[in-house]
C-alpha cells in the first residue's frame, strides 16, 4: 500500500552515472584504511570527557552500593529496557540496571540536538508500543518522543525503582567461590549478579578522528550530545565536522551568530521530508485489537 503522502520518486534525466559511480568509488577508496578502528582515538586520559561527562544529568553524591542480585542489566537503552521488560512479566523481579547515563534512553538519552529523528518507521522501531497502549505521533518520530517513550517504558514495568544511573561498569569477572558475577563500577559498587545480560551497545560512544593536531587543540571542542548544551560565542570562529544530515542542522535552530562556521563532511547525504502526522484513519486502525488466527 502507498502512503498518500509520499510521491513517486522523480528520476532525473541528466545524470551522468559512470561519473557518479568513479567518484563514489574515490571515495570509498579514501575510507579503506588499512589501521581499522585504530585511526580512531581512544576514549581515555584527556579525551575520557567526551564519553563519561553527562551533560544532562550531574551524578548524585551516594555511598556504595553492595548487593546480591539475580540478574544485572547492563545498558539503559532499548536492549536493557527490553530485556528488564519481559523478565518482569516473567515473574522475574530482582532486575537492575545499571546505566552510564542519567536516565533510560541510551542514544536517545545522549542525543537530544534539534531535528534528530529516528531512520526507522516508528511503528515497526519503538518498541512496546501495543503493551503501553502508546502509538507514534510521526511516521518518523523525533528524538525527544523516543526518549520519553524509553522512560514510560522504564516506570510501566517499575524499572526505575531498583536501577543504577551514572555509573560505569570498570570490571566484570566471575567469582567462583560464591558462584556469581562480580561487578565493580567507577563508584566503588560491589554487585554480585547470578546473571549479567550485556546490552550496552554500539552506538552511543563517540569516535574521534585521528587527525594531526586534536591532541594539541586548546580551543572548546564537543560532540553533538555535548553541543546541545554548548553555546559558543557569537565571536567564536566554528568549525563543524559531519556526515549526517540531522545532525547539519544543529547550529540553526536558536544559536547566536558566530564569527564564522565552517562545515567539513564526507559524501554529501541524501534527505527528504515525508515524516507527516499519521493519517486520523491510520490512528484508528492501530487501535483496533490485534486479530489472531
Amino acid at each position: 500500500m502507498t502512503a498518500p503522502d509520499c510521491p513517486p520518486t522523480q528520476t532525473p534525466q541528466d545524470i551522468d552515472l559512470p561519473a557518479l559511480r568513479e567518484k563514489y568509488r574515490r571515495e570509498r577508496e579514501k575510507r579503506l584504511r588499512p589501521e581499522g578502528s585504530r585511526q580512531y582515538i581512544e576514549l581515555v586520559d584527556d579525551f575520557a570527557g567526551y564519553y563519561e561527562s553527562d551533560p544532562y544529568t550531574p551524578p548524585p553524591d551516594r555511598a556504595p552500593i553492595s548487593a546480591d542480585i539475580d540478574v544485572l542489566v547492563l545498558g539503559g537503552g532499548f536492549g536493557g529496557l527490553l530485556c528488564g521488560a519481559y523478565l518482569k512479566k516473567a515473574g522475574v523481579d530482582d532486575v537492575r540496571i545499571i546505566e552510564l547515563g542519567g536516565d533510560f534512553g541510551g542514544v536517545w538519552y545522549w542525543n537530544r540536538y534539534p531535528g534528530l529523528q529516528c531512520d526507522n518507521e516508528s511503528y515497526c522501531y519503538v518498541p512496546l508500543l501495543e503493551e503501553l497502549n502508546y502509538i507514534p505521533s510521526k511516521k518518523f518520530a523525533d528524538g525527544t518522543e523516543i526518549y520519553e517513550h524509553c522512560r514510560r517504558i522504564g516506570k510501566h514495568y517499575g524499572l526505575y525503582d531498583s536501577a543504577i544511573f551514572s555509573t560505569q561498569v570498570r570490571a566484570l569477572r566471575w567469582d567462583d567461590e560464591i558462584k556469581r558475577w562480580r561487578v565493580g563500577t567507577n563508584r566503588d559498587d560491589d554487585l554480585r549478579a547470578r546473571f549479567v545480560v550485556m546490552a550496552s551497545g554500539p552506538f552511543h560512544r563517540p569516535k574521534l578522528p585521528g587527525i594531526p593536531g586534536i591532541k594539541d587543540f586548546r580551543g572548546t571542542a564537543f560532540t553533538v550530545p555535548a553541543g546541545t548544551t554548548t553555546t559558543p560565542a557569537a565571536t567564536a570562529t566554528v568549525g563543524w565536522s559531519t556526515f549526517a544530515t540531522s545532525e547539519s542542522g544543529w547550529w540553526a535552530p536558536g544559536r547566536p551568530p558566530s564569527r564564522s562556521c565552517r562545515t567539513w563532511a564526507g559524501m554529501p547525504s541524501t534527505s527528504t521530508s515525508f515524516s507527516a502526522p499519521r493519517h486520523p484513519w491510520a490512528r484508528a486502525t492501530m487501535c483496533l485489537p490485534t486479530l489472531r488466527g
